[in-house]
């Protein structure tokens, strides 16, 4: 069974999430392991786990936080889905 993650993409700065520019996907897939892998193939990053839903992009200052999806996030927030699926 699937599940839905959402995923943001933003910069860093100082080693922080800086929010200068964010990207915000949907992503279907099996486990976070696996939403990381689709995000690395659309961004064209490959992502190291820092802490429980951070990982860092090797090679540059960026940073994704990948979590379960909450219906709240999925209303207040305009999310592009990767799986090719409708969100909410």
């Amino acid at each position: 069974m699937k599940n839905l993650y959402t995923a943001e993409v933003t910069d860093t700065f100082g080693g922080d999430a800086n929010y200068c520019w964010v990207r915000r996907y949907t992503i279907l897939a099996k486990s976070q392991l696996g939403a990381i892998r689709v995000l690395s193939r659309h961004e064209g990053l490959s992502f190291r786990k820092d802490y429980d839903g951070r990982y860092n992009a090797i090679g540059a200052c960026i940073c994704a936080f990948v979590q379960e999806a909450d219906e709240y996030d999925l209303e207040a927030y305009d999310y592009v889905s990767l799986s090719g699926e409708v969100a909410a």
